[in-house]
C-alpha cells in the first residue's frame, strides 16, 4: 500500500515538473517529456529501451520505443526544454551562488554509426577517443552539495552548424546570464582563460573566478608580467589544510594562499586580483577574480573554497 502511494506521489510530482518544462510543446512532445523523466528515474537509464519498459504499455516494446524515438526527433524539443530549464533553475539562484561553467566530454568508445562523432580527450582515461563535447552550467552554493542544472549543450566539431568552441561558451554565458540577471559568481576552469570570455564578462560587470593557465600577461603595477611569475613571487601569508580523497584514500593537503592586485592589458582601468594557492600540485593555482580582495583571511578563503567546490563537483 505504501509503495503504491509513493509511486502515485512520484508520478504526480513528475507530471507537475515535466509540465513546467514542456510548456509550449505539442501534446505528443509533452507526453514524451513526462514519460522520459519517469522512465529515467524508474530504470536509472537513459536508454530508450529501458524507458519504454518502465511504461509497461500493452503493445510490443518496439512500438513504444519507436514512438519515443520519433518524438525525440522534434526540432523544437531541445531549445524549449533548455530555455525552460534555465528559467526554472534561475529561481533557486542567490546573489553569491556559484555558476560553474564546465567544458567536458562524452566518450562513445563503441559507437560506429552515431552522427558527427568527433575526436575528444577522454579525461578519465587520459587519451583521445570518439565522442562529443559538452558545455554545461550548474548552480551550487559555495561549499554546498545540492546542485541545480542550468544549461547543457552537447556538440560536435564535425557537425555542419558548428562554428567554434568560443561560440558554445558565449552562448552558455549569455543564456544563463539573461535568466539569473545580477545573481551569481561565474567559476570557470582553465578552459575559460581566453580573451573571448573576458570580453563577455568584464563589459557586462559580471563577477567571476577564472583559473589561469599561467601564460597570460597581466599588469602588476606598471609592467606586464606572466601570471605564473606573479604567482611565484606572491606573498602567501595564510595557511590551512584540507582533506581530499585520492585514489580511494584520504589525503591531507597543506595550503598556502595570498593574492596580488592585477589588471588585464585590454582592460587597464578594471581592478582585478590574482588569488594564488600552493599545495595542490607542482604549480600554484592562479585564480583571476573580479571580486574585491583585501588582507582578510575569510574573504580570500571564499574565493579559494569556491574553486574547490567547482573542482569537487566536477570530480563527482
Amino acid at each position: 500500500m505504501m509503495i503504491a502511494q509513493t509511486a502515485a506521489r512520484l508520478r504526480e510530482q513528475i507530471a507537475q515538473f515535466s509540465g513546467n518544462l514542456s510548456q509550449g510543446l505539442c501534446k505528443s512532445a509533452r507526453r514524451l517529456v513526462q514519460e522520459a523523466i519517469y522512465g529515467i528515474q524508474a530504470r536509472q537509464s537513459v536508454h530508450l529501451t529501458e524507458i519504454a519498459r518502465s511504461l509497461e504499455e500493452k503493445i510490443p516494446l518496439i512500438k513504444t520505443e519507436n514512438r519515443l524515438s520519433r518524438n525525440l526527433a522534434r526540432p523544437q524539443l531541445r531549445t524549449t526544454l533548455q530555455d525552460a530549464l534555465v528559467r526554472q533553475g534561475a529561481k533557486r539562484m542567490g546573489r553569491d551562488t556559484l555558476l560553474i561553467l564546465d567544458l567536458s566530454d562524452l566518450v562513445k568508445p563503441y559507437a560506429r554509426k552515431m552522427e558527427y562523432l568527433s575526436r575528444v580527450p577522454d579525461g578519465s582515461e587520459g587519451k583521445i577517443a570518439d565522442g562529443y563535447w559538452l558545455c554545461q552550467v550548474i548552480g551550487v552554493e559555495n561549499e554546498g552539495n545540492e546542485i541545480t542544472p542550468l544549461y547543457g549543450e552537447l556538440y560536435s566539431s564535425q557537425a555542419k552548424d558548428f562554428v567554434s568552441e568560443n561560440r558554445e561558451i558565449l552562448q552558455a554565458l549569455r543564456k544563463v546570464s539573461r535568466a539569473v540577471g545580477e545573481k551569481g559568481v561565474w567559476v570557470i576552469d582553465r578552459g575559460g582563460d581566453r580573451g573571448a570570455v573576458y570580453q563577455e564578462l568584464i563589459p557586462q560587470h559580471k563577477r567571476f573566478i577564472v583559473r589561469q593557465v599561467g601564460d597570460r600577461h597581466l599588469l602588476c603595477g606598471p609592467r606586464p608580467e606572466l601570471a605564473l611569475q606573479i604567482a611565484l613571487d606572491a606573498s602567501l601569508p595564510y595557511q590551512t589544510q584540507i582533506v581530499r580523497e585520492v585514489k580511494g584514500k584520504e589525503q591531507v593537503f597543506h595550503l598556502s594562499y595570498g593574492f596580488r592586485a592585477v589588471r588585464l592589458p585590454d582592460y587597464p582601468q578594471v581592478p582585478l586580483f590574482l588569488v594564488v594557492v600552493k599545495g595542490l600540485g607542482e604549480s600554484p593555482w592562479m585564480l583571476l577574480t573580479s571580486l574585491p580582495m583585501r588582507r582578510n583571511r575569510r574573504r580570500l578563503w571564499w574565493v579559494v573554497s569556491a574553486y574547490l567546490t567547482r573542482w569537487r563537483v566536477e570530480e563527482t
